[in-house]
């Protein structure tokens, strides 16, 4: 189960910033579970938590709640969650039942923190794709093969709650974080400098189906050639995460996938349907 993957929006043509549109509102929240225990599972795992790592620290995330529109333009509806209700819902030993029965996804997750997560398929200048082992030290998925990647961050735009005096410039921040956000997790992660990075076109968003995990993915070229990435990768800021850089042909992630979590499995889906989508208009 850990390998398999929804896809719940797919963007081929790769969409830029001013082509994505943000609805933030707390519509747009998890809603409590009917079933209080259950809903009290979430402080008593986080406080677990917290217990076996001082350094668990409970940041603010966005949630995904659904988008509206079609290429070329769509727009993410997204609300507001945090890292502990994350862990006691989606990573909760009993995740399955925060799930309703329902063929709609927004409905079927609307109990789950469900944080928006990003990931990157950096191209280098000689035409290799950047994938990361994972360190055995980190919350999620040790060992995996992923994409670069992290959390655009509510915080890196003033958001901590849903007052807002302008919703539109709200809305309008928050959209460009999540296009910022991925320049950044590809800098701390790669070591690249931002400024070899081209402007990021957003390809989609896949779930794994293992605790319903939503992703953006976005799809990026570096200017820089595989030996150079790979010597800045052995001083990246963010190095700890990984322990790791493989530079691999793009033929070659057909197999790199398979040892994937479902999420970016399904970010490799993705950037397939851009290939083909690209193949089609040539």
């Amino acid at each position: 189960m850990e390998n398999a993957f929804k896809l719940l929006l797919s963007c081929p043509s790769g969409l830029s910033s001013s082509q994505v549109s943000v609805n933030f509102d707390e519509s747009y929240d998890r809603v409590p579970h009917p079933d209080i225990d259950l809903d009290n599972s979430i402080s008593e795992i986080w406080d677990q938590k917290v217990q076996q790592s001082t350094s668990l620290f409970n940041g603010k995330k966005f949630r995904y709640g659904g988008h509206s529109g079609l290429e070329p333009h769509v727009c993410l509806h997204l609300g507001l969650t945090d890292y502990r209700t994350f862990m006691g819902t989606n990573l909760n030993p009993s995740w399955e039942r925060f799930l309703v029965a329902s063929e709609d996804d927004c409905k079927q997750c609307q109990h789950t923190s469900s944080p928006l997560g990003n990931g990157a398929i950096v191209q280098t200048s000689d035409n290799m794709i950047l994938v990361l082992q994972r360190s055995n030290n980190v919350g999620e998925f040790p060992g995996y093969l992923v994409f670069p990647g992290g959390h655009p961050e509510p915080e890196e735009v003033g958001i901590t709650s849903h007052k807002c005096e302008n919703s539109e410039l709200r809305n309008r921040n928050i959209s460009q974080e999540m296009f910022d956000s991925i320049i950044r997790e590809v800098v701390e992660e790669i070591g690249v400098p931002a400024s070899t990075l081209s402007d990021p076109l957003f390809i989609g968003i896949s779930r794994r189906v293992l605790n319903v995990r939503p992703t953006a993915f976005f799809f990026i070229k570096c200017n820089l050639e595989s030996t150079k990435v790979q010597q800045l990768y052995s001083s990246a800021q963010d190095g700890f995460e990984s322990t790791k850089l493989y530079i691999i042909q793009p033929s070659e992630l057909e197999n790199m996938a398979s040892k994937m979590p479902g999420c970016h499995r399904g970010g490799f889906a993705l950037y397939k349907l851009m290939l083909e989508c690209v193949k089609n208009i040539k």
